[in-house]
């Protein structure tokens, strides 16, 4: 009976377009997201009950469940200087009172502030549905999402894995996604708090517009150099600054010196809530959305008709007055994903 149950959720779960990479290997998908309502133990445990393994203590507030039949699991309070001073006092053998008190009361503080985050291993896309079970157990145990309260700007992120690291199906995967980034706000209908925030900022018009030009054909050294100019920032919607730190990750720390910034041959799609405390949703929501994107990358006919009737859009003045962009992109849209 299980393992029937099991090939039903599996059969939920659409593949993209283009299910491998350019070594044959089944596409992977990486999966964070924020809340906050439980304890780091008991969200360890949680993910150890589902999947196996054992924790791994970083600091009171970094623990890795290592060993799990997915993989490696990173469990953390996302706030990096009560992780730095944990870590710090975890490493030093001078400890005292006063500091340990110091570190409670901060990490006290930080734990009504900033969520705990989940960081799930880079998974097969054909083996995503078993993720969504670990969503429904901390949904159970009261997990708290970007809707608990008005302070929440908590979001869910995918990573997903690159066909190939090509100029030209980077180029279709920026393009894809500027095209349908009016949609997928919709979509994901993007909580205010977060929009006050910086942290899922949309694309410039200048760039989406050089982006759409029929001639842009850049090779993977000007499509890098021209992202960087207009945005030299972790701070989009789509992150493309792992991906271009994995292909050359010096001609990008000539322009970003941040060092969060890790090398990755995925995109970092961090627009949708997290809205783990509600039954109605899952991650195979904003999974089926993003195929969208994925879809229309890899389909060149689609993608230059979506290109071309979005930079009639955009030079009409008065579109915005009576299209609405969100709604009119819908019918490039596969309909058995929506």
């Amino acid at each position: 009976m299980s393992d029937s149950l099991d090939d039903y959720r599996k059969s939920l779960w659409p593949m993209p377009q283009h299910r491998n990479t350019a070594d044959g290997k089944i596409r992977r998908l990486g999966v964070e997201i924020e809340f906050t309502g439980m304890e780091i133990n008991d969200i360890v445990d949680t993910i150890i009950s589902l999947y196996g393994g054992k924790a791994e203590a970083v600091s009171d507030y970094e623990i890795n469940v290592v060993e799990s039949s997915l993989g490696k699991f990173g469990v953390e309070l996302d706030f990096s200087y009560i992780k730095r001073i944990s870590r710090e006092r975890h490493e030093s053998a001078d400890n005292n009172d006063l500091e340990e008190l110091a570190e409670a009361i901060v990490g006290a503080i930080a734990k009504q502030l900033v969520p705990f985050e989940v960081v799930a291993p880079p998974i097969a896309m054909n083996e995503l549905w078993q993720l969504e079970t670990l969503f429904q157990k901390l949904r159970d145990s009261d997990a708290q999402g970007t809707h608990a309260s008005a302070k929440n700007a908590f979001g869910l992120q995918l990573n997903p894995e690159m066909p190939d690291c090509s100029a030209e199906t980077i180029r279709d995967y920026l393009r894809a996604f500027l095209c349908l980034y009016d949609w997928l706000k919709m979509r994901c209908d993007v909580d205010f708090s977060r929009r006050l925030t910086s942290y899922v900022d949309p694309f410039g018009k200048d760039y989406v517009r050089l982006l759409l030009r029929s001639d842009y054909e850049p090779d993977i050294n000007q499509l890098i150099d021209d992202y960087l100019e207009y945005n030299p920032t972790r701070n989009r919607a789509l992150d493309m600054l792992p991906l271009f730190s994995h292909i050359d990750d010096e001609r990008l720390r000539r322009t970003v010196k941040d060092d969060r910034v890790k090398a990755r041959p995925t995109l970092h799609y961090r627009l949708p809530n997290s809205l783990i405390d509600d039954p109605q949703w899952g991650l195979i929501h904003p999974y089926r959305d993003w195929l969208q994107v994925d879809n229309l990358a890899m389909d060149k006919r689609r993608l230059d008709m979506v290109c071309r009737g979005y930079r009639k859009y955009l030079d009409n003045p008065t579109a915005n007055l009576f299209t609405n962009w969100a709604s009119s992109v819908s019918r490039w849209l596969i309909p058995e994903l929506l």
